[in-house]
């Protein structure tokens, strides 16, 4: 697999970090749990710490790539922030979590204004980004003990399903909530955006050229919308050091957020991915400006996930896109399906199954009632048990 990205090895050689000491020679073993290192095809070349963060520090806008549900990788995550915020005290923190609308929210809790659950209802956590708020707890709370302003980056879900639905063409100018057209994506970034696409039914619809495009459009919109939320925040002459979280496919390759953050001139870019035990043949050169190795991640620090893209509706909750493999596609769930209760329990918004999922015992069966074409149907959900030492 060829790939091409605006950023990689050149860009950090361009702010000042060799890759030619023994630190940094190539290895037979990918990449070293707990030590960064630089991606090439099928192998990767180690870099010494300290410099990659005394160059990290001269950036603009540092992205860190996650995998939303894997605590380990939100736990890399605040370690690269507190290392980042010793060298940068004016750091700022972006978050794909939450909509702009949500800012306010932000600068209470940063502020101290707010305790964990108010904070949780009043940003609508469970309803907008459904992923458990315990797994990025720790870095909101480190941002309030410091008082590292927040940034929310995102959209309003509102506007994503317009776009996902009927394209971004469709949208009047007046109703794009500030956002600019995005830059046209690169042919490569296509190619990975109908890989996902293929991988998700939709809506149990038999796929078109147009559904697709719209679904692109979605994305693009995603992109576009994060990457001048940052852009505006890093301009002057002294901006901040700006680290957005965000999930892992706006940041690798720069196909994302950064194709779209250079589309709009913003330069001194640097994107970072963590990187968990795996085959060296699943990397690439330009993946990243760098990886850092996680040890294997232990099925007992992840949370139960069903495996579902969920959004309100007015008899329930609206099954979106059912993940391959997951629980969720076990039990037969399928998009277009409206959840009426769980465990028992009639369920109104997609906080209410998050809430049911996130107490769901291991090697427990979770009772689902859905809706389907006018017909009631009871599914079981059966999560697997938790593994031995």
């Amino acid at each position: 697999m060829n790939r091409h990205r605006h950023h990689g090895a050149a860009a950090l050689l361009a702010l000042g970090l060799g890759l030619g000491t023994a630190q940094a020679q190539e290895t037979d073993a990918c990449i070293a749990a707990g030590h960064w290192a630089q991606p090439l095809d099928g192998s990767a070349r180690a870099l010494e710490t300290t410099a990659l963060y005394q160059t990290l520090t001269q950036a603009r806008v540092v992205l860190l790539g996650e995998r939303h549900d894997s605590a380990e990788q939100h736990r890399w995550q605040l370690q690269v922030l507190a290392a980042l915020h010793a060298q940068r005290p004016d750091l700022v923190i972006g978050l794909e979590m939450l909509p702009r609308s949500a800012q306010p929210v932000l600068d209470r809790w940063v502020a101290g204004e707010l305790d964990t659950p108010a904070f949780l209802a009043a940003s609508h956590w469970d309803s907008y980004w459904r992923f458990d708020p315990a797994l990025y707890l720790p870095i909101l709370d480190f941002a309030r003990m410091n008082r590292i302003p927040l940034l929310a980056l995102n959209v309003d879900r509102a506007l994503v399903t317009r776009t996902a639905k009927s394209g971004w063409a469709a949208i009047p100018a007046a109703e794009r909530g500030g956002i600019d057209d995005p830059a046209p994506p690169a042919s490569a970034y296509l190619d990975d955006l109908r890989e996902v696409y293929a991988q998700h039914a939709r809506r149990g619809e038999p796929a078109d050229e147009a559904d697709f495009r719209h679904f692109v459009d979605s994305q693009l919109l995603w992109d576009r919308a994060m990457a001048q939320a940052i852009a505006a925040r890093v301009q002057g002459d002294a901006p901040p050091l700006l680290v957005a979280l965000l999930g892992r496919g706006h940041v690798q390759f720069g196909y994302g957020v950064a194709h779209q953050l250079g589309a709009l001139g913003v330069e001194q870019l640097s994107s970072l991915l963590p990187f968990e035990t795996a085959p060296c043949t699943t990397l690439h050169a330009g993946l990243a400006d760098a990886l850092f190795g996680l040890s294997p991640r232990s099925p007992r620090s992840e949370p139960p996930r069903l495996g579902v893209a969920l959004a309100p509706d007015t008899d329930g909750v609206l099954v979106e896109d059912v993940l391959k493999d997951s629980i969720a596609a076990a039990a037969s769930l399928r998009p277009g399906d409206i959840i009426r209760e769980v465990g028992g329990r009639a369920v109104k918004e997609p906080g209410d199954v998050i809430a049911a999922v996130r107490r769901q015992a291991p090697g427990s069966w979770l009772p689902i009632a859905v809706d389907r074409h006018g017909r009631t149907r009871l599914l079981l959900a059966k999560f697997p048990p938790e593994p031995g030492p």
